[in-house]
């Protein structure tokens, strides 16, 4: 069906360039002409317990989609409360960011963030539209490419962070179809991006087994080694069981020293990523080359060999092996092995599961998933001590076996990029009017349009998994 979309019969020039032409019979207005509100959030005065829940950009995934967790509650005067008190229907819009990717993210309100009684941080911007305008249809468009783009575009950068304000949203133009039009765009869309998401569902689940049986090779190797006839001695830790009678248990200060040394000029910065490890970070947040560091004092030192881990991610698996001698940001813990000790073995230890749960045992934190792992905490748990020949060869073997797995997920994980991509270009051509869906939306069969939409602008999680993206935002 999406392949035997065609043009509108009639189109205009819009008189925008990055917009061209669009169908004849569609306005084309600045958003401000279709709001009845255009208004900001509210700072607080302290944070606490019994306040009121305020959304911040940290409950918006990158695709506009809500992830409401753990919300911030703030003491609120009843006039705060009032003024920014969220209702159905209200779209909330991230207008400050260190991130081009996280600029202008838009969620809407749907009844179950309603119920919450929720209000809205002074870093987001409410915008409530007028009754010829579907809040669904102008939250597609508003987290479509051709909006996203413009508002990077027209931000403001102070500071570090780019800016919109509410000027600037209610003076970007888009072309808006008559309101029975975006009901057919809106169903139209439910029913495409139903039929993507579950593909990419089933690739994703796919991409799950992948990294199961990864991990189960991995945790089989570096609990048990290679061979399988060495008699098994009781480790005496819990969560460790038995390993071979001759390995040993030591803290991990045994095994790594605190490498805490001032950064030098003429070193790449490194970024450490929950799924890549350590990588380099050629490309500021906007996607331009890095400006020169002025004070590489301000970073840490790492070493070619060296392993560096995010204390605030750590639990989750934000730890790598530096390929290179570089910076690191003074967020991260960086690890000088010791004699006898092959990075690579332990950075595999760590990212198994059974040692991210003993990492979060020992963070700490004021709110769970924020908790740290700082040296002094990380320098007492215990890990297996074995000759370095042997972990050596347990890293071979487990690069053999699973070089496969990892290949297989690289080609998912490409699939899914390139139904994303083209997820987005469907958006953007439908909600411009470069393809008319009138005639497909209503040949749609109601069992066969489930309101994706709505779950997507509700509860749904984004599935491209943003959390190297919050995390680079936030480090």
């Amino acid at each position: 069906m999406i392949a035997d979309l065609k043009p509108y019969a009639e189109y205009k020039e819009s008189g925008l360039p990055w917009l061209g032409q669009v169908p004849g019979h569609w306005g084309i207005r600045r958003l401000k002409s279709h709001l009845l509100r255009n208004d900001a959030g509210v700072w607080g005065t302290a944070f606490d317990e019994q306040g009121t829940a305020v959304l911040r950009s940290t409950e918006q995934s990158v695709d506009g989609a809500w992830r409401i967790v753990h919300p911030a509650r703030l003491l609120l005067s009843e006039s705060q409360k009032n003024s920014a008190l969220l209702d159905v229907g209200d779209l909330v819009v991230t207008k400050s960011s260190g991130s081009a990717l996280h600029i202008g993210k838009t969620s809407l309100v749907t009844p179950r963030v309603a119920e919450m009684k929720c209000c809205f941080s002074n870093f987001m911007q409410r915008l409530r539209v007028s009754n010829n305008v579907s809040p669904i249809f102008a939250w597609i468009l508003l987290n479509s490419r051709v909006a996203r783009e413009q508002f990077v575009y027209q931000t403001t950068t102070t500071t570090g962070l780019g800016n919109l304000t509410g000027t600037i949203l209610g003076n970007c133009t888009f072309s808006f179809p008559p309101l029975d039009e975006q009901a057919a765009i809106v169903r139209f869309l439910d029913w495409a991006n139903g039929r993507l998401d579950r593909a990419i569902r089933a690739k994703r689940k796919v991409i799950t087994l992948l990294n199961e049986q990864k991990q189960a090779i991995i945790h089989r190797a570096v609990t048990r080694g290679l061979d399988p006839s060495v008699p098994l001695k009781p480790s005496g830790i819990p969560w460790l069981g038995d390993i071979p009678q001759h390995w040993g248990i030591v803290r991990n200060m045994a095994l790594f020293a605190h490498r805490v040394e001032a950064g030098v000029a003429g070193l790449p910065v490194f970024q450490v990523s929950l799924r890549s490890g350590i990588t380099a970070e050629d490309l500021d947040q906007f996607g331009r080359p890095k400006k020169l560091i002025t004070d590489t004092t301000k970073y840490k030192r790492i070493y070619r060999g060296d392993i560096a881990y995010n204390t605030m991610r750590m639990w989750q698996g934000a730890v790598g092996v530096s390929p290179s001698d570089g910076l690191v940001s003074p967020a991260y813990v960086v690890l000088s092995p010791r004699g006898g000790t092959c990075p690579d073995f332990y950075d595999f230890i760590f990212h198994t599961d059974i040692y991210k749960q003993q990492v979060n045992r020992q963070s700490t934190g004021i709110v769970s998933d924020r908790n740290r792992l700082y040296w002094d905490s990380f320098k007492q748990m215990p890990s297996v001590a074995l000759p370095s020949s042997e972990q050596e060869a347990i890293v071979a073997f487990i690069y053999s076996q699973t070089s496969g797995l990892n290949a297989a997920r690289a080609r998912l994980e490409r699939e899914i990029d390139l139904l994303r991509e083209y997820r987005t270009r469907i958006v953007a051509d439908v909600v411009t009017g470069k393809l008319d869906v009138r005639e497909a939306a209503a040949q749609l069969p109601d069992e066969a349009a489930p309101d994706t939409s709505a779950e997507l602008a509700g509860e749904m999680l984004d599935d491209a998994g943003n959390l190297d993206e919050v995390e680079a935002e936030e480090t």
